[in-house]
């Protein structure tokens, strides 16, 4: 699908849609217990196929006016019939590889074209040190993947400077093993926020996990613990909310987005990128609102090593600041669904900005953005960015739009009742 962007005003109230994150973990967790509701999950591309693995691996799930019901596999996954196919959802592939080592038997996980040229090599190898058998069938540390389960807990390292997901999925699987593990962090561990959600929502079914930084970071987790997530709520997400925000600030429009609370995402980072541009921003954290209202942005300099999600929504935001933004410790970006970096440089170049791509950076000159016909690179994140810009130089196109199912299936019909001009086409 393609859709147009055109030279728009925006204005109005929204809410934001509930995170991917959370509702990721909660449907992995909840599986792993007796009986759960997950209440407000959101339903997308990726979160359904974490839905779809955890019912292959022997949870029952059912959608019950608007909820998540499961009847849980008690810590002790099954071997699947099938194939498990994670479509193009980089964090359920990762979790259920972890998840599908408790099985006692072999897992074939697999996805789309995209999935199956994201490395997870650090994971392989640490599985393979705690007694899992794992494998990639091309040996090139992609999908598909074989997984022969016998988990037992280890002392192990990891390097943390490719994606936080893989701790995140052995956070999830080892408090189930037979035997302690300490797992060591190596080099920088990036987008360290998720992890601290994953923790939060094992406190939440009752695991524990001890964090230890007097040298390093050292995750000590106790054996044969058992799962008891009862009932979940899932907050808002400042992921896609950001993109909300973003466009009222670009536009100099006044919105008011809810369910926005304190969590532990890092993306509500996006609320001090927008104050430090110059963008008014009031958060009642009491009630959840954020209200924005644009002013002449200036440019920043953002570090992206704990949030890289929002790399994207402050390439749109620079492209329009007075100045030069510095998009830096960002190489972790290149192993998003697309190679994010590289995907809005060459984007936002077609739309008349200067733009340097470095091995690890952006150097965004912000200037006039004109129309152009864009490439949202299937990439969920990359197709918002660039609707954003859309909406500010009009006569835009942008393909590979329904992407947007991955994470915001909302996000066009959101931005359209809010005012901006948006046409989906048909290719």
């Amino acid at each position: 699908m393609k859709v147009s962007a055109d030279i728009s005003k925006i204005n109005g109230e929204v809410f934001a849609p509930t995170s991917k994150s959370y509702t990721h973990r909660a449907i992995a967790i909840g599986a792993l217990s007796n009986e759960c509701i997950v209440k407000k999950p959101l339903l997308s591309a990726d979160t359904l196929a974490t839905v779809s693995a955890c019912k292959k691996l022997g949870a029952k799930i059912e959608k019950m006016n608007g909820d998540l019901h499961i009847i849980g596999m008690e810590g002790k996954p099954g071997v699947p019939d099938d194939i498990i196919d994670v479509k193009n959802s980089g964090t359920t592939l990762r979790l259920m590889t972890a998840i599908s080592s408790l099985a006692n038997g072999s897992t074939v996980l697999t996805g789309d074209h995209s999935i199956r040229g994201r490395p997870n090599q650090p994971l392989l190898d640490v599985l393979n040190k705690m007694n899992v058998e794992v494998f990639s069938t091309r040996n090139n540390g992609c999908a598909p993947i074989v997984v022969r389960g016998g988990l037992k807990g280890s002392a192990v390292e990891i390097d943390g400077s490719m994606s936080s997901q893989f701790v995140s999925a052995l956070l999830i699987a080892c408090p189930l093993a037979m035997e302690d593990t300490i797992l060591s962090i190596s080099g920088e561990m990036k987008s360290r926020p998720y992890v601290d959600i994953t923790i939060e929502m094992l406190a939440e079914a009752g695991v524990k996990v001890i964090v230890d930084e007097t040298n390093g970071i050292k995750f000590i987790i106790p054996a044969n613990q058992k799962y008891n997530l009862k009932e979940y709520t899932v907050p808002g997400d400042f992921s896609s909310a950001s993109y909300l925000l973003a466009a009222a600030a670009m536009l100099g429009s006044s919105i008011t987005v809810h369910n926005l609370f304190p969590s532990k995402q890092g993306d509500s980072e996006i609320i001090n990128v927008l104050r430090q541009m110059g963008a008014d921003v009031h958060w009642n954290t009491q009630k959840g609102v954020v209200i924005v209202k644009g002013k002449t942005l200036k440019a920043i300099t953002f570090d992206a090593g704990a949030t890289p999600d929002l790399v994207p929504t402050v390439a749109v935001l620079a492209a329009v600041a007075d100045g030069v933004t510095v998009i830096c410790n960002a190489k972790h970006v290149r192993y998003k669904e697309t190679d994010r970096l590289h995907a809005m440089a060459v984007e936002l170049s077609k739309m008349g900005i200067i733009v340097q791509e470095k091995p690890d950076s952006l150097i965004i000159t912000g200037g006039k953005l004109t129309g152009a016909d864009v490439h949202g690179w299937h990439d969920h994140r990359i197709v918002m960015s660039l609707t954003l810009a859309g909406i500010v130089a009009g006569n835009t196109t942008i393909d590979t739009a329904e992407s947007v199912s991955i994470s915001y299936p909302n996000f066009f019909d959101d931005m359209s009742f809010l005012g901006a001009k948006i046409e989906k086409l048909d290719e």
